[in-house]
């Protein structure tokens, strides 16, 4: 038997034996959770929003569109759009500092990259209660950056910069950017160091090299980390109590109080069905450019 037969009869046989080790049904599993983890829920929160509410206490089994209509309004139609809007800002800003941010780490050393990596995990065990207050704390008027500010003659007397928009896309960034760059660093770290030295030896200055070759193909990466940022902040409701003013409070912040402090269970559950609808129509558009911007390069 020559050499090419043997490695075709072990190739074989190893494809046999990798089709037997994976069974047909292993498959179903993914199915099984997420309708365990997303289907029963939404279900279950979809049957709630058509309920009747009852006064004084909390709802009924019934099928009105009472919770529809009323959110169906200018007032909460601005806040469904104050919402996209503070999740798309702070996806943009955030992607903006951690992809250079990863690029930049991928270059250093593995020893490292350790360290900033178990850095950015330390980051993500501090809750969303421990980032509000300590930023709100930061930027306060007694024992803020103002009087830093103020110290160094940059500005005339102590100022508060909370609460107010900054301090909460301070903060959204904050919560979200070691999701980003633990999304990006894979990707990144396994680019061929290869093309941006052809780009460099052909005339190509970092800045170049950066738009030109480390962007385009890294376009799948950024896109899915930036996806992960626009619905993780999407779904913020302390932050924007702490951080932000009332005409900044988002979505999320209304169905808590519909939910817990107004006892109007059917009109959160329509609240979070239309916010639920809205982040998967706007995650669904933004596969489709990436698509076909993939498909035209």
């Amino acid at each position: 038997m020559s050499a090419g037969q043997i490695r075709e009869a072990g190739t074989d046989a190893t494809g046999a034996h990798s089709e037997k080790a994976v069974p047909g049904w292993f498959g179903l599993l993914p199915a099984i959770a997420l309708g365990i983890l997303f289907l029963i829920p939404f279900a279950i929160m979809l049957s709630v929003s058509v309920a009747h509410r009852v006064p004084g206490g909390f709802f009924e089994p019934g099928f009105e569109w009472t919770s529809y209509e009323r959110l169906f309004s200018p007032f909460f139609g601005r806040i469904l759009l104050t919402s996209v809007a503070i999740s798309a800002g702070a996806a943009a800003i955030c992607i903006a500092l951690a992809f250079p941010f990863t690029v930049f780490l991928a270059g250093m050393r593995h020893r490292v990259q350790t360290l900033v990596l178990v850095a950015l995990l330390a980051v993500l065990s501090l809750s969303e209660v421990i980032i509000g207050f300590s930023i709100s704390t930061l930027l306060s008027r007694t024992a803020g950056i103002g009087n830093l500010f103020a110290g160094l003659g940059l500005i005339d007397g102590p100022r508060a910069y909370t609460p107010g928009l900054f301090a909460l896309m301070t903060g959204l960034c904050y919560l979200v950017f070691p999701y980003a760059v633990l999304v990006l660093y894979p990707p990144v770290s396994r680019l061929d160091p290869e093309l941006r030295d052809a780009a460099r030896m052909m005339g190509a200055g970092p800045l170049r090299t950066f738009f030109t070759v480390t962007v385009p193909l890294m376009r799948a990466p950024v896109l899915g980390a930036a996806i992960l940022v626009f619905v993780f902040t999407l779904g913020a409701f302390l932050l924007p109590q702490v951080l932000g003013r009332p005409r900044h409070w988002t979505l999320s912040v209304h169905i808590t109080d519909q939910a817990i402090f107004q006892s109007n269970l059917p009109f959160a559950a329509a609240m979070a069905v239309v916010l639920l609808l809205v982040a998967l129509f706007l995650v669904g558009l933004t596969l489709l450019l990436g698509r076909e911007g993939g498909r035209r390069v």
